[in-house]
């Protein structure tokens, strides 16, 4: 029997809401990076046929200019649509065990709200100047080839700040 090749798919497109601010960074290069956690639901008919909501909390990181576009849209409540890849990190938590994260790699999001541009990312959550338009719709343009050691070492200690809050 000759031997079968499994197709490589990673692919997950998700819709929800953030459950707080964002979180931002640049690395040592300067390479922005955001990471949030989004929030969806899923409706259906328990044994007794009555409806029950189940909810599924989510991290997302973004990179490079989609970084940007959502430290600039995002705050917490924003509503967003995902496009993106599965990726896991094992890190040594401060407890001296392994732990293993899986996260979305955004390649693209999808802003659903009214555009709102936030002057003052760190502030987001106070108040802040803005001004609305349509929803609108940006793409990742991230290698992840090219990341130092140093990137991907930030990428070891991301989970770290997502799982606190």
């Amino acid at each position: 029997m000759a031997d079968l090749k499994m197709p490589i798919i990673n692919n997950v497109i998700i819709a929800g809401n953030l459950t707080r601010n964002p979180v931002f960074r640049q690395t040592t290069n300067g390479t922005p990076v955001v990471n949030f956690c989004i929030a969806t639901n899923r409706k259906y008919r328990d044994a007794n046929n009555q409806w029950q909501e189940e909810v599924c909390y989510v991290g997302v990181v973004a990179w490079n200019k989609l970084a940007d576009s959502c430290m600039h849209r995002l705050k917490k409540g924003s509503a967003v649509l995902i496009d993106g890849e599965l990726q896991s990190h094992q890190f040594k938590h401060d407890d001296g065990l392994n732990r293993n994260i899986v996260e979305i790699k955004a390649r693209k999001i999808q802003f659903l709200n009214k555009k709102t541009i936030i002057s003052d990312p760190a502030a987001a959550g106070a108040n802040y100047n803005h001004h609305e338009e349509e929803p609108s719709f940006v793409e990742d343009d991230s290698f992840d080839k090219f990341l130092t050691s140093e990137e991907s070492q930030l990428l070891k200690e991301q989970p770290q700040a997502s799982q606190q809050g």
